[in-house]
């Protein structure tokens, strides 16, 4: 079939068309984007001024809707980039009473977000709390960590945090079912020397618990790492019921790697390989593998030689 071809006339009507159909798009956009819309967003609650002498629980979620008036150009953002947003909720009304309304609160809330976001309403309105016994008690601080090492480098020692441990405050029935507490994760990629560092304590959704302090000065020990071949005895468990028992061979050679300024640190002493008789008539076992009760800490055993060991037993 012969195509069409437009002459210099329509393709210009064509030109002038699609030019006009263009300028409505834009001005339009921009009659859209200047309107103002009602927007809901999640967000997650973050009490302050809570009352000192006063313990409580949330009886509903801590994420609430967040009404919010604003610019269509906002509203797009906030689609095409959603986020969890967290509001702060003024506690200081529950020494006399146990629940907030947050209508009353809209002035406190609206200043918490941009000039050109204002919030209408948050649902639900109100919130309701239980009371109970408040509590204080010390739990150790940990530190999760998420680090690459450099070739030949690892952590050689106890990961030390000041303060050791934080103060927590709050129900009885919370505070006791909490052992410790973390820090926000640390991070690293080819590391190679000791990390000093400022972590923020994660309270992990606790919103009705106080932490002090908030926050953990946090040092890891990193080093060099080396190989060291160790040869340690085997012993033997569960022997009693025989007149003697021999393996062979009597020691195994462990492989490891330890840091390079406590090279000279570990002997055979620190380390105990064993083997267990236990059972082994009715599994009718010819060898018994080695099994390492005893390492100390921050050295990694690479090799054991042998990993199974033949054995003699006089009854």
């Amino acid at each position: 079939m012969k195509q069409r071809r437009f002459n210099k006339i329509q393709r210009r009507k064509i030109s002038i068309f699609l030019r006009c159909l263009i300028i409505s798009f834009m001005a339009w956009m921009l009659i859209a984007v200047s309107n103002k819309y009602t927007f809901s967003i999640k967000a997650g609650i973050e009490y302050v001024n809570i009352p000192e002498k006063r313990a409580f629980h949330p009886l509903q979620s801590d994420t609430v809707s967040v009404r919010i008036k604003m610019s269509g150009w906002n509203v797009l953002l906030s689609r095409l980039n959603p986020d969890t947003a967290n509001i702060q909720v003024d506690l200081s009304s529950l020494s006399t009473r146990n629940y907030i309304v947050f209508s009353n609160q809209i002035g406190f809330i609206n200043r918490q977000f941009p000039i050109d976001k204002q919030v209408i309403s948050v649902g639900p309105d109100t919130l309701y709390f239980d009371f109970s016994k408040q509590t204080q008690r010390k739990v150790p601080v940990r530190v999760p960590m998420h680090i690459g090492f450099k070739k030949q480098y690892g952590v050689i020692g106890a990961t030390r945090t000041n303060p050791e441990y934080v103060t927590i405050t709050g129900p009885l029935e919370d505070v006791a079912n909490i052992e410790y507490l973390e820090t926000d994760s640390v991070f690293g990629t080819q590391v190679h020397t000791d990390i000093r560092t400022v972590s923020n304590i994660n309270r992990k959704q606790r919103t009705n618990v106080t932490i002090y302090p908030t926050f953990a000065e946090v040092t890891i020990p990193i080093g060099e790492l080396t190989e060291k071949i160790i040869e340690i005895p085997i012993k033997v468990e569960n022997e009693r019921r025989y007149t003697s028992v021999r393996t062979i061979p009597s020691k195994v050679t462990l492989t490891t790697l330890v840091s390079l300024k406590d090279f000279s640190k570990w002997t055979a002493r620190d380390f105990e390989a064993i083997v267990d008789l236990e059972n082994w008539e009715e599994n009718g076992v010819k060898s018994l593998p080695i099994l390492l009760t005893k390492v100390p800490d921050y050295v990694k055993v690479i090799k054991i030689e042998p990993q199974n060991v033949d054995f003699f037993v006089r009854k």
